[in-house]
């Protein structure tokens, strides 16, 4: 059989096409034009590209799906690597002996297996006088120092990360909770993942401390680092002005005695205010220059600045000042009367308008806090004199006619009066009464008795009152002052009288000096 009549070997399905190559061969490929080659070489590996990547993951042999946790957070890789340890190193992270890893780092992982990384967090202990650094998967400060062998005694002070904590508030306290977000990874790319937070542990020792205060003495434990540090942990309060020797900031040592000098308790009163304080002065002098209260001038304190002090004593500080003020009072000015011959009777004419004088007093006033305790009168004159009113009244009497239902009448003055009317009966004697029934001038007493002021109206005078008629100024009473007129009735015939009307003063008038020129001006009608 010749070469030609052999069966052709079967095409290889790949074939190089150069180091690092293969090619897609098929027969029906070589009977096509060159160009027509180039697209079906294309085309088929499209084809075998898309036949690869319809291919699961997980069904690959060089591939694992795997989830780690590390500190709570959990992330989901890729890996071609088959150990824990391998997969952990791939990620970037190195385990350190004191570090929890489940399971153990040797351990062959298959797809869909779960590694747990637990790091150990840094550590840094103080105590007794020594300083340790360490990894530590201690959830708390307390957990440590157990597991370090250190034993707290309950006076004893811990420090966690800088704060104080009490045994209890340690006990409790553990790491951040984990975290539930996941994230794919598809490569060797580092991961990163937060690590646990430092612990900083400070053990502070108590030593005995003796306190003497006053009277009482305290025997304590304390672990504070200062002296008053101390006194604030055992509650032995302190007051402003209380001495402390050794000082408050002071550091405790081991069998230190301290020494409470108590301030007096004091209260002082000044300038409206109570200060409550407290003092280790002697004197009342002492208190004032510690509380910054000065005395002036005439200022003073109660009890006396060199008064020794006492507990609860109360000082009284008084601020004195005095002022001198000069008050005026007037002088009231009198009226004096001219006659005047040109003026009619009852016209009156001011010649002069009177003007009241001035009398100064000076005096000097003393307070104590604002309040006056004496006013002294130190000087008194009369800064101006008084100048009396002058009126002149008239003295010229004329004589006037008027009708009346009785006739005319002729009067030389009239005079507006009060008017009010009486009996026997209304005079205030009894029947009994041996002048009832009289009046002043010891006339029957009827009408036509006008009882009058006679320094007014002269006894004898006829008056004529327009209603009542004409009437004699027999008659005066208790009540009838000035111009008030009261007028007589019979008994069966009384009528009641109360206004102000005008009445006449009938011709002839009196001499001269038995005229009263000027009236009075009360009572006033109202």
């Amino acid at each position: 059989m010749s070469s030609e009549d052999k069966p052709s070997a079967p095409e290889p399905l790949f074939e190089g096409l150069g180091e690092g190559s293969i090619s897609l061969q098929r027969p029906w490929l070589r009977r096509l034009p060159v160009p027509f080659r180039t697209i079906g070489r294309a085309l088929s590996w499209m084809a075998l590209a898309l036949f690869l990547l319809a291919i699961p993951s997980s069904c690959s042999p060089l591939t694992r799906r795997v989830r780690v946790v590390v500190n709570g957070t959990a992330r989901e890789i890729l890996t071609p690597q088959s150990t824990v340890m391998s997969i952990l190193e791939e990620m970037g992270l190195r385990v350190h002996p004191e570090d929890a890893v489940r399971p153990a780092p040797a351990t062959e992982m298959a797809s869909g297996g779960i590694i747990t990384l637990q790091q150990a967090r840094w550590a840094t202990v103080m105590v007794d006088g020594q300083v340790h650094h360490l990894r530590t998967q201690a959830q708390s400060a307390w957990e440590l120092l157990k597991e370090m062998g250190v034993i707290l005694r309950p006076q004893d002070r811990l420090l966690v990360n800088g704060q104080g904590a009490s045994e209890l508030q340690t006990s409790g306290s553990s790491l951040p909770a984990a975290s539930t977000r996941q994230v794919t990874s598809r490569g060797p790319r580092p991961l990163s993942f937060s690590p646990p937070p430092p612990l900083h542990v400070a053990v502070a020792r108590a030593v005995p401390l003796h306190v003497e205060d006053e009277e009482e003495e305290h025997h304590f434990l304390s672990a504070a680092a200062t002296v008053g540090g101390a006194l604030y942990e055992a509650r032995i309060p302190l007051y402003r002005g209380d001495r402390v020797e050794p000082s408050l900031d002071s550091p405790l040592t081991a069998g230190m005695r301290v020494l409470i000098q108590r301030a007096l308790p004091l209260t002082i009163q000044v300038d409206g205010n109570t200060i409550h304080t407290r003092t280790q002065g002697d004197t009342v002098a002492d208190v004032l220059a510690q509380e910054g209260v000065s005395l002036w001038d005439q200022d003073y304190v109660v009890p006396t600045e060199s008064t020794t002090l006492s507990a609860d004593m109360t000082i009284r500080a008084v601020r004195v000042r005095e002022e001198t003020i000069v008050e005026q009072e007037a002088i009231p000015f009198e009226t004096a009367w001219t006659p005047d011959a040109e003026l009619e009777l009852d016209q009156r004419r001011v010649e002069r308008a009177g003007q009241p004088g001035i009398i100064a007093h000076r005096f000097r006033i003393r307070y104590e806090d604002d309040q006056v305790i004496t006013r002294t009168l130190e000087e008194e004159w009369q800064a101006q004199e008084p100048q009396s009113k002058l009126i002149a009244y008239g003295t010229q009497i004329v004589s006037r006619q008027m009708d009346t239902p009785d006739g005319p009448r002729s009067y030389w003055r009239k005079v507006r009066v009060l008017v009010t009317s009486y009996s026997a009966a209304t005079a205030g004697k009894s029947p009994d009464h041996p002048l009832y029934g009289m009046t002043r001038l010891g006339w029957r007493m009827r009408q036509g008795v006008i009882a009058v002021d006679p320094r007014v109206i002269n006894f004898g005078t006829r008056i004529y009152v327009p209603g009542y008629g004409e009437g004699t100024a027999a008659d005066t009473g208790g009540k009838i002052r000035g111009r008030h007129i009261d007028l007589g009735y019979d008994e069966s015939d009384l009528k009641l009288w109360y206004r102000w009307i005008d009445v006449y003063l009938l011709d002839p008038p009196p001499s001269p000096h038995q005229i009263r020129w000027v009236l009075p001006d009360w009572p006033r009608e109202g």
